[in-house]
């Protein structure tokens, strides 16, 4: 087993709890919408491209809300069990490699939309699988970003992921600075630089 495994049942267990109609740090979407996303993502090849791809979103939409119209339990279950014994991620390393980061963002956008979030403690195994999705992630999300970024963690890390003018050094936890690379606002983080370029990052960020 691994983060992602983990992270994949603790998600199930907080869908259970919460049920189909709470909210999530996903723009518009509901626990509902979001169980949905994810079971289209490792099961149906032919709509997962629009995920990605706006082009085909309108298909993967349509798909989605058929998968998001079914009971409940069961579309938990399906989240739960993850994809049939034929899906390439069912395979433990490459389930590690493609799906540590979405069930961890994926947890913390339902944890984190919820009134009184906090932080989870710290766990050594599940922050050093996100500072390596941070700075992996970092690479692509960023890219945009106008000007050079360097991700710091608490304890000192640092990781330059993009070059540019006006520098501004993220500072936060792991699992916080993963969140703020795709995009999150629920995150506590610190930034180091120039007020003005902070502020043309995180617009560039909110964006995302």
């Amino acid at each position: 087993m691994g983060v992602a495994a983990d992270e994949r049942r603790a998600l199930s267990a907080l869908f259970e709890e919460l049920g189909p109609d709470a909210p999530t740090l996903c723009d518009g979407w509901t626990t509902r919408d979001l169980a949905a996303h994810l079971v289209v993502r490792e099961s149906r090849l032919d709509a997962a491209p629009g995920i990605v791809v706006p082009a085909l979103a309108g298909y993967t939409q349509k798909v989605q809300d058929r998968y998001a119209a079914k009971p409940w339990g069961e579309l938990v279950g399906q989240v739960r069990n993850g994809p049939s014994k034929f899906w390439p991620t069912a395979i433990g390393p490459l389930d590690e490699l493609t799906n540590t980061a979405e069930f961890l963002v994926h947890h913390e956008d339902v944890r984190r939309a919820q009134d009184g979030w906090a932080p989870r403690p710290a766990d050594p195994t599940r922050d050093a699988a996100a500072w390596k999705s941070a700075k992996q992630a970092a690479k692509l999300n960023l890219r945009k970003a106008p000007v050079g970024v360097t991700l710091k963690t608490r304890d000192g890390r640092e990781a330059a992921v993009k070059t540019g003018p006006d520098p501004v050094t993220v500072v936060g936890d792991p699992v916080d600075l993963l969140l703020f690379v795709f995009g999150r606002d629920a995150v506590d983080l610190d930034f180091e630089g120039d007020a003005a370029a902070v502020g043309r990052l995180r617009a560039v960020n909110r964006g995302l």
